[in-house]
């Protein structure tokens, strides 16, 4: 059954809008769909794969949307409609542009230049082919422009691996497990799994694998103090709770009370009672200060450029500009100093990022390391090795969707010199007084 016509003129319409990098492109899509309440199930489904595929796509249909007859933005459209439903779904369409798009998509891109190929601006395709090569960063490009798989969380105060597997085949929904995060179901599909009784009941998260073993590699145990410094919607706070067996006290940190709003449902459905959220106004405040020194683990998953995620938000590439990671930077380093004040001796301090740009990863730890000599590296090999993981890694977690099929990752550890104790009581003293 073929899409009828408007559906390109709906497309358009909001690709023209989204094409202005604004706003987020899920915000802009969430807001349009809200608007067109006529539009159905497959008709949103068509139009949402086709804005992701030209944002995915944005320098080669734009090479060939220019060129030839026709008005670009129609052009752009169609070919993103078409890699997205097959061009023989839609309706109104002419002979010429049927056979355009058939040329167009025949195409072989290993034959383009290389920078196009990649679908990134040229800022970020040059500084990641001087950080990594010019062929990694065409693996890299290519596992980056392809949509990422649904990973789910078990959560391991409810449930086991194995049986949710069963119940979701039940709905029918195949899984297969993840292959390093030990609670993690990779979905074969996209379900609506809001209506599910699993996700209902709190069995199961929308949670990515690599954020999955960041959240493992923070090693929270039962019964400690445990801090999600930039905790926002609370995926990896859930993630720590459970992990903590729901005993201790874990603060879910964030300067945002929209994304911690966002928290108190899922929190209701997990069964955690040792999550409190605090909102606090900056890396400074007062209500982080009353806990200086007294804290065992604290994970910092900073703000940042968020290129880690391009699977999912391939507008992100189009929107960030260079001069905003030197800013990033200095908020990295600022919260990650606030955040090292809280940890105990023998405490463990987990930076970590959605990126891959070293601006905001290798340089950032290697600051704090020569800044912070109460601190010293704890190697991710190591720590991988406790937690029973089976990641090769050196002294940092590096994860990348064309080598580990997962987002973009980065973390480091750090871990307080027991000689430090003496230091960390007489913060504790100074926030007392």
């Amino acid at each position: 059954m073929r899409l009828p016509p408007a559906i390109l003129a709906n497309a358009e319409e909001v690709l023209r809008e989204i094409l202005r990098f604004s706003a987020p492109a899920d915000t802009t899509l969430s807001r349009y769909f809200k608007d067109h309440p006529r539009l159905g199930g497959r008709e949103r489904g068509a139009i949402a794969e086709c804005i992701y595929n030209v944002l995915r796509n944005k320098s080669f249909y734009t090479d060939f949307s220019e060129a030839g007859g026709g008005a670009t933005m129609r052009r752009l459209t169609l070919l993103g409609m078409s890699d997205a439903v097959g061009v023989e779904s839609l309706g109104g369409l002419t002979e010429e542009e049927v056979a355009w798009v058939e040329r167009i998509m025949q195409i072989d891109r290993k034959l383009m230049h290389k920078s196009s190929r990649s679908n990134m601006p040229k800022w970020l395709f040059d500084k990641l082919v001087e950080q990594m090569g010019e062929e990694e960063t065409l693996l890299l490009a290519d596992g980056m422009n392809k949509p990422a798989p649904l990973d789910l969380r078990v959560n391991a105060l409810k449930d086991n691996r194995e049986d949710v597997a069963a119940k979701l085949l039940e709905a029918p929904i195949r899984s297969t497990p993840t292959p390093f995060a030990p609670l993690g179901l990779r979905v074969l599909q996209k379900p609506a799994l809001q209506n599910l009784p699993l996700f209902k009941q709190g069995h199961i998260e929308v949670q990515d694998e690599g954020s999955q073993i960041l959240s493992a590699i923070v090693g929270a145990k039962r019964g400690e103090m445990v801090v999600d410094f930039c905790a926002g919607a609370g995926g990896k706070t859930l993630a720590l709770g459970a992990t903590m067996r729901n005993t201790g006290r874990l603060y879910a940190f964030d300067v945002s009370e929209k994304r911690l709003s966002k928290l108190k449902p899922r929190l209701a459905r997990s069964g955690l009672s040792n999550v409190h959220p605090v909102l606090i106004a900056h890396e400074r405040d007062a209500k982080i200060k009353r806990l200086a020194g007294k804290i065992d683990r604290v994970l910092v998953d900073a703000p940042c450029s968020g290129l880690g995620t391009l699977r999912r938000n391939p507008d992100v590439k189009w929107r960030q500009q260079p001069g905003a990671i030197a800013e990033l930077q200095q908020k990295q380093a600022a919260i990650l100093d606030g955040a090292a004040r809280l940890l105990k001796g023998g405490g463990r301090l987990v930076y970590a990022t959605c990126s891959f740009l070293d601006d905001e990863n290798d340089f950032i730890a290697q600051q704090f390391i020569e800044t912070h000599p109460d601190f010293e590296l704890v190697p991710m090999s190591k720590v991988l090795a406790e937690q029973k993981i089976a990641l090769e890694m050196g002294d940092y977690l590096k994860l990348l969707p064309h080598k580990h099929e997962t987002d973009g990752f980065f973390a480091a550890v750090f871990e307080r010199k027991p000689m430090a104790k003496k230091a960390a009581k007489e913060a504790e003293q100074d926030s007392e007084e």
